[in-house]
């Protein structure tokens, strides 16, 4: 799973710490987290582009995810990320 991410953007921050929080080992299938600073040097300009205004973004197998609501957390968070991954498997 990738978070497209800024520094200095207090939501990119907060998902990441949440996400960081959560064992995404045990989701099925097992994830891992790469945070990518779209602002960073080498990154590619189209993905500055593409995700300028929209960060945080969540993707999972190069898909964007919907928008995670900043008050989801926990076992919330761990929920909503296994509904997505049963959901991205199944139409695989």
């Amino acid at each position: 799973m990738t978070l497209f991410s800024r520094q200095g953007c207090c939501l990119c921050e907060g998902l990441e710490q949440r996400l960081q929080d959560l064992d995404l080992s045990r989701l099925q299938p097992p994830l891992s987290l790469e945070v990518i600073d779209i602002d960073a040097a080498g990154i590619e300009p189209e993905l500055r582009t593409r995700y300028d205004l929209e960060v945080p973004v969540l993707a999972l197998q190069g898909k964007p995810l919907p928008r995670v609501s900043p008050r989801l957390s926990g076992e919330g968070l761990f929920n909503w990320l296994q509904r997505l991954c049963s959901t991205i498997a199944v139409s695989d």
